[in-house]
């Protein structure tokens, strides 16, 4: 499999400016890695009133506690990293079907590691759509311990997707407990999102228009503290620039070579040249993927992988145009050949006020209760990494208003079809960032345990309410199409790009759906 940048492509970088009065480094609000350190009052935190299917959901998080357990620890134990999570995406279906629920596709839109589920009750209805996500990150292994220590891999959940994954697939089979005592008619449909860290497989399911007949999405992330709000990320667009020259003897006789690395380096220059006249909310990053291999060798080939980024899918089409201009222009400068290939995307995360305010009143009624054990677990991290020895989160943040990030999710796709409602959940030490090694160590814990059953019951609770509040949901899909406005849905991904770029080949097949088949069999 190709290398991957350890920090993925669809993870976000910060949100700018937050609340005055939080210190922060890199706030992680709705999928944005994070680090703040918050003064945080010591105790539980029960901020509100609450909802009143909390109840409810706490009990059929409590019968479903088991399975939602073992995916925890199961899939932290695999630590597949993106687009080979072979193993882990069958945990999430065996305890779904295990619960009644039908799979209704593997391999789904072209994403071998992904997978659709769901189960119906009665008639009619909403549709309530889960996303649990499993991949973890490279080299960034760790056993449970307070420290660096090597783990069963060199890989790790370093972004927490065991518990993101099993909270997620908790959440939908304790709300089908819920229905089921109830009475309550409607579909639960888990999307297994597959690849989330390099080429998420919502991108792909979204144009496939599996999330057409969804009423509502719900998911979370892990983060250093609880929090809901209106954060709005970045449109994205990945793109490999491959030049093509002529090799020579650089010594002997250079001037039979064409270089394909000085077209890169131009093509580089070019884009240092853009970055003035672009807008402040933009975000250009690139690196050199392949420059040669001896110095005395003209290179006959380089690529630069580049990642643009802006509010809207407007305005990174832009600039998308622009740099694949600069692109031909360094290779007519060079006599080579540039191969641009726009091969990801996604769009912006667009909030959803109504959802957003209900997850803040299911996690602010959320009890967090560390034991001194899993504090001092938090605190031994914190002086691990040199920060202040502050502990876990014990209160949730206040409401968050209208915000726009830097960086990017592929629930953004999801957003632009249907209402979505993120939140984030602390299962990570205040001040520690995501995509480190202190991650992958507390989720293997108790302190994941408790992430997992925790935004199960918040998940559930949302999803009960979405089912049985009409008026709810009609005030979702009023905000929806007010932010969402009546321009036609264009996916970013290009039309013959019909599988991930980076997808290893024993992975690559036709008949998708049924490439675990033979091995089942």
């Amino acid at each position: 499999m190709p290398s991957k940048s350890p920090t993925g492509m669809t993870k976000t970088d910060g949100l700018g400016e937050a609340f005055s009065s939080i210190a922060r480094r890199d706030l992680l609000i709705t999928g944005l890695a994070a680090g703040a350190t918050v003064a945080m009052p010591a105790g539980m935190a029960l901020a509100q009133a609450a909802p009143a299917s909390k109840a409810a959901a706490a009990g059929a998080v409590a019968a479903m506690a088991d399975a939602i357990l073992r995916i925890t620890f199961e899939v932290w134990d695999l630590a597949e990293i993106s687009l080979v999570e072979v193993d882990s995406f069958k945990v999430h279906l065996r305890e779904l079907e295990s619960a009644g629920f039908t799979t209704v596709s593997t391999g789904t839109a072209g994403v071998p590691t992904a997978f659709l589920s769901e189960w119906t009750q009665g008639t009619g209805g909403p549709v309530i759509a889960y996303l649990p996500e499993y991949d973890a990150l490279p080299s960034l292994g760790n056993a449970a311990e307070p420290r660096q220590t090597p783990g069963l891999h060199s890989s790790g959940h370093g972004c927490g997707h065991n518990m993101l994954g099993a909270g997620s697939t908790g959440g939908a089979l304790a709300l089908k407990k819920m229905m089921e005592d109830s009475g309550t008619p409607g579909t639960i449909r888990v999307y297994g999102c597959a690849s989330e860290e390099t080429e998420g497989a919502k991108v792909y399911m979204v144009r496939e228009g599996l999330f057409d007949d969804v009423d509502a999405a719900i998911g979370w992330h892990p983060a250093p503290f609880p929090a809901a709000g209106l954060v709005r990320t970045a449109a994205t667009n990945n793109i490999k620039v491959a030049f093509r020259g002529r090799t020579a003897h650089a010594g002997n006789a250079p001037w039979e070579g064409r270089s394909a690395l000085k077209a890169a380096e131009l093509f580089g220059i070019g884009i240092q040249f853009m970055r003035e006249h672009i807008l402040p909310t933009a975000r250009i990053h690139y690196i050199f993927e392949s420059a040669g291999s001896a110095p005395n060798v003209v290179p006959d080939f380089a690529q630069v992988w580049i990642v643009i980024r802006d509010l809207d899918r407007e305005t990174v089409t832009a600039m998308t145009d622009w740099a694949r201009e600069i692109a031909e222009g360094a290779a007519r400068m060079t006599q080579t050949s540039a191969e641009f290939d726009l091969f990801f995307g996604m769009h912006d995360l667009l909030p959803n006020e109504p959802l957003a305010r209900l997850a803040h009143d299911h996690l602010s009624a959320e009890p967090i209760d560390w034991t001194d054990a899993e504090q001092a677990f938090a605190r031994s991290c914190q002086t691990e990494m040199g920060l202040p020895a502050a502990g876990m989160a014990m209160q949730a943040l206040p409401f968050i208003g209208e915000k726009s990030a830097g960086g990017s999710t592929d629930m953004g796709d999801i957003s632009y079809v249907c209402p979505s409602g993120v939140f984030v959940w602390p299962t990570l030490p205040l001040g520690v960032g995501l995509h480190t090694w202190p991650v992958t160590a507390c989720g293997g814990m108790s302190i994941g345990q408790k992430a997992s059953l925790a935004t199960a019951r918040i998940l559930a609770g949302m999803g009960y309410d979405l089912m049985t509040q009409p008026d709810l949901l009609a005030a979702a899909k009023a905000d929806f199409v007010r932010r969402r406005g009546d321009a036609p849905f264009v996916s970013p991904l290009p039309a013959d790009r019909t599988q991930p770029l980076g997808l290893p080949d024993f992975l690559r097949k036709s008949g998708l759906d049924e490439v675990f088949a033979a091995e089942e069999a």
